[in-house]
């Protein structure tokens, strides 16, 4: 392949060429548009955790047809529009400037956003229009692919564990965020204050959207003005940037050296399955609290964020150990003990022994049938507010409860296994594709968790419902063993493209 001549838009990192300078230049040029990547990390992760803790209370109050099987389609609304838009954005980003598909991404996620805080003006079908604007808020969160992909692309192979770790940090930091910005803003109350010129209510449910908006509006301005287009090799070269040169120079380059395509297809279910149950386990926290521990609305959204904020925490801890680990032990070791710890939290989840949870609006004996106990009516004006497991919920009468120390443990389990098989995931799969763009490639791997993060709250919203948590759980138990058997089936393989090849050894 012909060398490229050096010009204004082609820098390459050469001393003959270049100062030491204007190396230093594009070391921090380089640097300063990767933070603006992890800063839109941050904002996705928000964007959806901010409001996670408020929805299904948000629902029942404009919506009192809403129940949690609708529930399901709402938290899966924002990873199917995810799903949809990751491979398109990630395609776009590969043939244009990718300043492009991340100002379009941001924009729809601001204004959906905006859409979610006026979803209670319409008089009817207020859950649809929650349901419309998550879809477009998870749309613009798409660009997921596009900000792994960039990563990917400006980072040395030795630089990319790291890089990825600290962006998965960030995510973490949103995911922190979001629930503790949603337990401090639920001290606003339900009823709030009205902006009547606007016809806008700023109560604990729209206040959170807004602020992500908010967050969009910087995000935007960050992209235009600050994120610059770089691009290394696996040494840490500069060479050109513009995507689809990059493209063509790939294939001519690696025409001979194939992409494994076992390991990318591997790598796909496996993130599918780390996702999956990890939009199982944000999504029941809310009904399960309130069905187990008999908390209110206010109480479920308060507690549930300042537990998912110390998760959070958590999490950006075991960021900072997981790349330790993965330069003593390796990426495949790491990965592998991730997802033995998800197991232990989601089997300690089980329920057990022989204490049942307190049944709403009657003292009901758990021996008793629910078609034999009859439904209390409630005034339409009450202020009361029934708490414990729905009568219509018939497992809460032979179902052990789940105690909290059972909860807490596991969140303290999924906050170490979950964030260490992200990383893990991301950091693998861009090893394994090799220096080639990778935005059309991220985008189906974002794709795959997206439609993880679809499918897994419509499914533990029904199967909680109709059998309860341990069937739910007991299933996410099945799925995490065998994504640790197909780890360890394909574990030789799971190498990164200069390893296959010869270039690097191991």
């Amino acid at each position: 392949m012909s060398q490229a001549e050096p010009d204004d838009t082609t820098p390459l990192l050469r001393e003959d060429r270049r100062s030491v300078d204007s190396q230093d230049e594009d070391y921090r040029s380089r640097w300063r548009s990767i933070r603006v990547m992890y800063f839109t990390m941050f904002l996705s992760s928000v964007g959806f955790t901010i409001v996670i803790t408020s929805l299904w209370p948000y629902l029942q109050k404009v919506d009192d047809t809403a129940n949690a099987s609708f529930l399901g389609w709402v938290v899966a609304a924002y990873s199917l529009g995810q799903m949809v838009a990751s491979p398109i954005f990630g395609w776009w980003s590969n043939h244009r400037p990718r300043r492009e598909p991340l100002v379009c991404s941001i924009l729809i996620n601001l204004v959906a956003n905006i859409y979610y805080a006026y979803a209670y003006l319409p008089t009817t079908n207020n859950k649809y229009h929650i349901l419309t604007s998550r879809v477009f808020v998870g749309f613009g969160a798409g660009n997921v692919a596009v900000v792994r992909s960039y990563t990917a692309g400006a980072t040395s192979l030795m630089e990319r564990t790291g890089a990825m770790a600290n962006m998965s940090a960030c995510q973490a930091l949103g995911f922190i965020l979001g629930p503790a910005l949603q337990a401090v803003l639920s001290f606003i109350g339900e009823v709030g204050v009205t902006l009547k010129f606007i016809d806008l209510q700023l109560n604990m449910y729209t206040t959170p959207a807004l602020l992500a908006a908010f967050f969009g509006l910087i995000n935007v301005l960050l992209v235009l003005f600050v994120f610059r287009e770089h691009h290394v090799d696996e040494d840490g070269r500069q060479i050109p940037s513009i995507n689809y040169t990059s493209e063509d120079r790939a294939d001519t380059l690696e025409e001979s050296e194939s992409i494994d395509h076992v390991a990318v297809l591997t790598s796909n279910i496996l993130f599918f399955v780390v996702m999956f149950i990890f939009a199982v386990f944000e999504t029941i926290g809310t009904p399960l609290s309130m069905d187990m521990f008999a908390w209110t609305r206010t109480q479920a959204v308060l507690y549930n964020g300042i537990i998912l904020c110390c998760i959070g925490f958590e999490s950006i801890l075991v960021f900072l150990a997981v790349k330790v680990a993965a330069k003593r032990f390796g990426d495949r070791p790491v990965y592998l003990a991730g997802l033995i710890i998800i197991l232990c939290g989601f089997f300690i989840l089980l329920p057990w022994g022989n204490h049942y949870p307190i049944i709403q609006w009657a003292d009901v004996k758990n021996n008793s049938l629910v078609s034999e106990v009859p439904k209390m009516a409630i005034a339409p004006n009450s202020s009361f507010e029934p708490t414990g497991c729905p009568p219509e919920q018939t497992w809460c009468q032979y179902t052990p409860a789940i105690h909290i120390a059972q909860y807490i443990t596991t969140d303290f389990l999924i906050g170490v296994g979950y964030p260490t098989c992200n990383v893990m995931s991301y950091t693998l799969y861009s090893k394994i594709l090799g220096p080639k763009p990778q935005g059309v490639h991220m985008g189906f791997l974002t794709a795959s968790g997206s439609g993880a993060r679809t499918l897994g709250p419509i499914f533990v919203s029904h199967i909680y419902t109709l059998l309860g948590p341990r069937w739910a759980f007991g299933f996410i138990c099945g799925m995490v063993l065998g994504a640790t058997v197909l780890l360890v089936a394909v574990y030789r393989r799971l190498i990164a493209f200069s390893i296959r090849h010869g270039r690097i050894v191991e």
